[in-house]
């Protein structure tokens, strides 16, 4: 992976609303064919660095490629070859699902099957109904249909599987697994952190406007923040330990208590604990970063 090229590069992004930071000097790559998300809480500044990628948004400062192309200076050409999922819809609901994907499919040049488009996002029964018609659920898989019917070689996907039901949210990951079989380059935004260590090739976790950790979800946060922890009760105390040899340490209790260790668990810290550590250890965490105005909204 680290050898392709890259599909997106950011050097020192940065974007100032009335001279305070939304995003603050971040750089990435995401390299072609790889699925990166993007994680980070409410107004941390991932749908504004979206935005810049996607060309939406003017940058402040530092240097953004996406496809080769400065995205502030992208033309039509360049916008094909991009599928946008955003957090929410404008899309008219007085046309049918099959109308609407049939018409966008025609602003491409070589589009999916949009029967084949609708099987895949689990809209068959429905495909000749009003979008408006549809449940808030059925709503959002029309979004990635959109997003995913021109065969763009760079998809943006913001919050996607925001309304699905679990057996919903699992027939998209199945659906991205086969985008990226393909070779689709993607970029996740998420809240569901279970989605990306599933999807996810490689993270970045953004707060207050900063990166403050990017590498494969199974490295973020460090070796140290994957030490088990032990937890036991002592003489009716409540007693934890963080070691990397919990197995040891559970069998020296045990042979101390000559027996049972009362309330005795190991864990090790999942992705979640991760994150949580990263967003509240940093000095940004708990603070949004500068308000658009009004008309620039972003989170």
């Amino acid at each position: 992976m680290a050898t392709s090229p890259a599909s997106v590069r950011v050097r020192e992004l940065s974007k100032n609303y009335g001279g305070a930071p939304a995003v603050d000097g971040i750089s990435f790559d995401i390299h072609e064919g790889e699925t990166f998300a993007l994680l980070g809480p409410n107004g941390a500044g991932k749908s504004t660095t979206i935005e810049i990628l996607e060309g939406y948004r003017d940058r402040t400062g530092g240097e953004v490629s996406v496809l080769g192309v400065d995205p502030q200076h992208g033309g039509l050409a360049w916008k094909s070859q991009l599928g946008i999922v955003l957090q929410s819809s404008g899309e008219s609901g007085n046309v049918s699902v099959l109308e609407q994907l049939t018409h966008f499919a025609g602003y491409y040049p070589n589009p999916r099957s949009v029967a084949g488009v609708i099987e895949a996002v689990g809209l068959a029964a429905q495909a000749r109904m009003r979008i408006g018609k549809l449940s808030g659920g059925q709503r959002r898989r029309v979004d990635v249909a959109l997003g995913i019917i021109g065969r763009p070689r760079l998809l943006f996907l913001d919050e996607p599987t925001t309304g699905f039901d679990p057996e919903a949210r699992r027939q998209f990951w199945g659906l991205i697994g086969e985008l990226k079989a393909e070779g689709t380059t993607i970029l996740l935004t998420t809240h569901y952190l279970d989605e990306a260590a599933t999807l996810a090739d490689r993270a970045g976790v953004i707060v207050g406007g900063k990166l403050v950790d990017i590498g494969t979800v199974d490295e973020l946060g460090g070796a140290a923040a994957r030490v088990p922890v032990v937890r036991w009760r002592q003489d009716g105390v409540a007693r934890s330990e963080r070691t990397s040899a919990p197995a040891a340490l559970a069998a020296r209790l045990y042979a101390e208590a000559g027996g049972e260790v009362d309330g005795l668990e190991i864990t090790r810290p999942s992705l979640e604990d991760i994150y949580l550590d990263l967003v509240g250890n940093h000095p940004g965490a708990g603070l949004h970063a500068a308000s658009a105005p009004a008309g620039e909204d972003y989170a």
